[in-house]
């Protein structure tokens, strides 16, 4: 494969868009903003600063990897000549179909088409279509220039060697790629994240503890080990008797609400929604915001030198 075509430049398709062209790629982008496609070659030059601080990118390497991304204000002229499309637009599965409807009209029957969601159903995007087998789910973690892990998820009528051409070019780019066998709501990790989401709301919204604290349990106590040791060795490590007999005391007591948190509902309906708002569990000013996603990239690539080899840029 060597055309990659990134359908929405926003939160994530920017930083997918990076990761093709990082690795030799030529990569098309489209966004129906204008503004945001405009956009993309300095939040590319952004998201850089962290690989140039740490050395994992020659200065001399931007203009070239600037050059191999190719915005697109037509959606037929991202499709001409891609070998694979991921679609990287907000969740919304009717949007979605929408436009995977009008990709299958600009694309050969060969040409892969990817999403990116992060936990909507693969087959429900794909339902309706003439060449369902060439539909698979492409979930990258953001920011996805930096963290390895990509799910690949096989939807039902999904054709295995889909799977496979896109597990191997994964690969070839530096990506860590699992197989999801099953196109189950939440994937894999967004199953574990929001379980872990849930408990932590609930323990503020009880009283337990306050947010910064919740927080500081995560990133000060068992978090730092999930970098390199998952939750399954952690309690090989444990032994399974004793995570038996844990799960026997504590499960009854663990937050088991089927939908959203009362709490969570009173942040949205008070205009509390996180960071793009100025507050959610914490606040937040612009300049807070770019500090912490600065030290974030930095941190993780710190990390990751150190356990696994470097993203490419």
């Amino acid at each position: 494969m060597r055309t990659i075509a990134i359908l929405g430049a926003g939160l994530m398709g920017h930083g997918i868009a990076q990761v093709f062209a990082g690795a030799g790629h030529q990569v098309r982008i489209f966004d129906q903003d204008s503004s945001v496609l405009a956009s993309v070659p300095e939040r590319i030059r952004a998201n850089l600063v962290p690989f140039l601080e740490l050395g994992l990118v020659a200065p001399e390497q931007v203009e070239t990897l600037l050059g191999r991304v190719k915005p697109c204000s037509v959606l037929a002229d991202l499709c001409q000549g891609a070998d694979l499309v991921i679609e990287a637009v907000s969740e919304n599965l009717g949007l979605k179909r929408k436009l995977f409807a009008q990709l299958e009209s600009f694309v050969p029957p060969q040409t892969i088409l990817a999403s990116n969601t992060s936990a909507i159903s693969i087959g429900l995007i794909a339902e309706g279509l003439a060449h369902p087998g060439r539909v698979l789910g492409t979930h990258f973690w953001n920011p996805p220039q930096v963290v390895p892990c990509v799910e690949v998820i096989r939807a039902p009528r999904t054709d295995p060697a889909v799977v496979d051409r896109v597990m191997e070019l994964l690969n070839r780019v530096g990506k860590h790629p699992v197989r999801v066998e099953k196109d189950v709501p939440g994937f894999v990790g967004n199953r574990m994240q929001h379980a872990l989401w849930r408990e932590a709301i609930y323990l503020v919204e009880q009283g337990i503890a306050s947010p910064e604290d919740v927080d500081a349990v995560v990133r000060l106590g068992f978090g730092l080990r999930l970098a390199f040791l998952g939750p399954l060795q952690t309690a090989d490590l444990a032994g399974l008797d004793l995570t038996r007999a844990v799960h026997e005391d504590l499960l009854p007591h663990l937050d088991c609400a089927q939908g959203p948190s009362p709490l969570l509902e009173r942040k949205l309906a008070q205009g509390h929604l996180g960071a793009k708002a100025g507050q959610g569990f914490h606040s937040w000013t612009p300049e807070s915001l770019a500090q912490v996603k600065q030290n974030r990239d930095r941190t993780l690539l710190k990390i990751l030198r150190e356990v696994l080899p470097a993203p490419k840029p």
